[in-house]
Order: structure tokens, then C-alpha cells, then sequence
């Protein structure tokens, strides 16, 4: 894993907020989960381990542990999480391992991937790891991580900074007005020969006038000018290019746009489609981090001393898709129906 792309993705989700408000947005979408253990007479132990299980050293409960492996695994492609041990073995924290102190090797074997940890410039191979879990987000053939969902956003979000940067140039140019002031002294001699001073004295009373919290007259003798320092000029309008850009980044995303807070039509809604769209997606990052999460709980379920092993259940992801698919489950036993008639 590169470090220089590490910083990179963090720095896109600092710099423009659409991307981090899409990242937190999938998160939560994607809803929670259950665990549940084939043990019954283990289940009430394990809930209440997973319920009150420290996170990070400020965090606390399986789902804080999986929110920000989640976030890990949507911003940088790889998620790696580590279940802490006490003296005796047994688990009593959970932790999000920085990913610019980890790396990553190939195996012997050519398939298995072996995890360093770094220190102090060294890289040692970990001692447990079973202790380890670890996500790749679309992993390319061959590779060691994944990629992130911002990938192919840096050059976009480096466009549409540059349009904010200049934008806010120009608004900080044009908009605190500044004025040219011009003296043109006449031909008389006695006019010219004075001009200097004049034109020194037009200066001192005009910054007065400007400087002073009240509204200022500004009284000169001669031919003065004042002029709006680019009051010709037309700040660009951006609103096309900037939306251009923002819909390559909500394509990135997979969210409909005013989920984002962007309204680009006054009766844009979710429609069944996108709807269907959208949940196809949430299952799609389900079902990677769910392996994660069933390694985790059995591996805690074998150092706790409790039997069996643990199914996940997520919840449904909104009321609106248990309508939908009741009604497509009404439709098709009405066809069936008629069919067999």
C-alpha cells in the first residue's frame, strides 16, 4: 500500500465535503446487523461481550468496531482490524489497525497474503495472525490491496478545487471593491507645478474617507476620476462545470444525488429503480464485510471458551424494500395461481 495514496484519499475527503458526506452516508444506509450463535446457551455471553467490548480505546460495541472498519475499507480499498488480547488470551478489545503501519507480502505459497507490522522502519511479521481480519474492496487480479471508492476522483476533485479556488480569487478581487483614484492636473502652469502635492493631498483625504466607520463624503478640487478597479469584469459562471463535475463524483458514489443535498430538479425523488439500484449495492458491501465480521465473532466465541459458531442477520435495509418485495412476492403467487388454473 502506497503511503503517498493513503494521504491522498484523506486528503479528498477533507477538501471536498460531497465526498465525505457520501462515505458516511453509505455507512449508515447500510444499516446494521444480529449475530447469532448456533449455541444458544452461548448467545446471551456473546451479546453481552459484543455489546461492551472496548473499540479503539474510545469506542465500545461490535457495531463502533465495524463502522470504522467500514470507513477504513470505503476510503483506502483495505480494511484490517485486530482482536486484542489480556495476559490470560482472552479478547477484550477491538482495534483498527493504521494502514501506513501495516504491509502486506506475498506468501511462499503464491496465494496467502502475510501482514508486517511496522516499527521504527522495521517491518516484522505478526505473531497471531488469526487474530487478524482483513478486506479488500475490488481487488485488481493479483494485487495485495483493494481500491478505494474514490479511485479515479483525485483528477475530478482537483478540477472542480481549482473552479472553488479561483471563484473565491476572483469574489475576494471583485467583491471587496477596490477604486482607482486619478488626478489629472490642467494645463495652467501654477496646476502643474502643485500637482504633486495635490495629488498627495486627494490621496490622504480619499483613505480617510474609506477608512472611517461612516458613511464619507469626499470633497476634491480639479479633475479627479474614480473608478471600480474591475467593475468591467464578469465573474465566470461555474454552476455548469461545477455540476458537470459533481455528477462524476455522485456516479462514484452510487447514491441519487439528493441524498447528497444536491437538488437538480425541484421533484427529484427515489424512484423504484434507483431504489433497487441502491439496494443492490448496500448488499454488495455486505456481503464483503460479512465474512470479516463472522471470522471476528468466532474467533472471539473460541477464545471466550463458548461453543458453536455465528450467522450474521442484517436488517432490512428500509421499510420501503419490504413493500416492494412483498408486493412482487403477491404478484408472483397470483401468476402462479393462474398459471395452475
Amino acid at each position: 500500500m502506497g503511503y503517498q495514496n493513503l494521504r491522498l484519499y484523506s486528503a479528498l475527503r477533507q477538501s471536498v465535503p460531497i465526498i465525505d458526506a457520501a462515505i458516511m452516508k453509505i455507512i449508515r444506509l447500510t444499516g446494521g446487523f444480529e449475530v447469532i450463535c448456533t449455541e444458544r446457551s452461548a448467545q446471551e455471553k456473546l451479546d453481552n461481550f459484543l455489546k461492551n467490548v472496548c473499540v479503539n480505546g474510545t469506542g465500545q460495541s461490535l457495531q463502533s468496531f465495524v463502522a470504522s472498519y467500514f470507513e477504513q475499507l470505503l476510503t483506502y480499498g483495505t480494511a484490517i482490524g485486530e482482536i486484542v488480547t489480556d495476559s490470560l488470551g482472552q479478547p477484550y478489545a477491538f482495534f483498527n489497525a493504521p494502514l501506513e503501519n501495516v504491509e502486506l507480502r506475498r506468501n511462499e505459497n503464491g496465494i496467502d497474503i502475510d501482514i508486517y507490522s511496522k516499527n521504527l522502519g522495521r517491518a516484522e511479521k505478526v505473531k497471531y495472525p488469526e487474530l487478524i481480519i482483513m478486506s479488500m474492496l475490488n481487488p485488481d487480479a493479483g494485487a495485495l490491496c483493494g481500491n478505494s471508492l474514490l479511485k479515479g476522483l483525485p483528477f475530478v476533485a482537483e478540477t472542480l478545487m481549482k473552479i472553488f479556488r479561483t471563484t473565491g480569487s476572483n469574489w475576494e478581487r471583485l467583491g471587496n471593491t477596490r477604486f482607482a483614484v486619478t488626478y489629472k492636473p490642467s494645463n495652467d502652469t501654477l496646476d502643474r507645478a502643485y500637482a504633486k502635492e495635490r495629488a498627495i493631498q486627494v490621496a490622504k483625504e480619499w483613505s480617510n474617507a474609506m477608512s472611517s466607520e461612516k458613511a464619507t463624503d469626499f470633497v476634491a478640487v480639479g479633475d479627479i476620476q474614480i473608478k471600480v478597479i474591475g467593475a468591467e469584469a464578469q465573474i465566470p459562471d461555474s454552476e455548469i462545470p461545477v455540476r458537470q463535475l459533481l455528477e462524476q463524483i455522485v456516479a462514484k458514489t452510487g447514491l441519487p444525488p439528493f441524498l447528497l443535498g444536491l437538488s437538480w430538479s425541484s421533484t427529484e425523488r427515489m424512484s423504484s429503480q434507483q431504489a433497487d439500484a441502491l439496494t443492490s449495492e448496500l448488499e454488495a458491501y455486505r456481503r464483503i464485510l460479512t465474512p470479516a465480521i463472522t471470522k471476528l465473532c468466532d474467533t472471539c466465541l473460541r477464545l471466550l471458551g463458548l461453543p458453536g459458531s455465528v450467522n450474521i442477520v442484517w436488517y432490512d435495509i428500509t421499510l420501503q424494500d419490504m413493500v416492494e418485495i412483498a408486493r412482487a412476492e403477491l404478484y408472483g403467487a397470483q401468476a402462479e395461481k393462474l398459471i395452475n388454473n
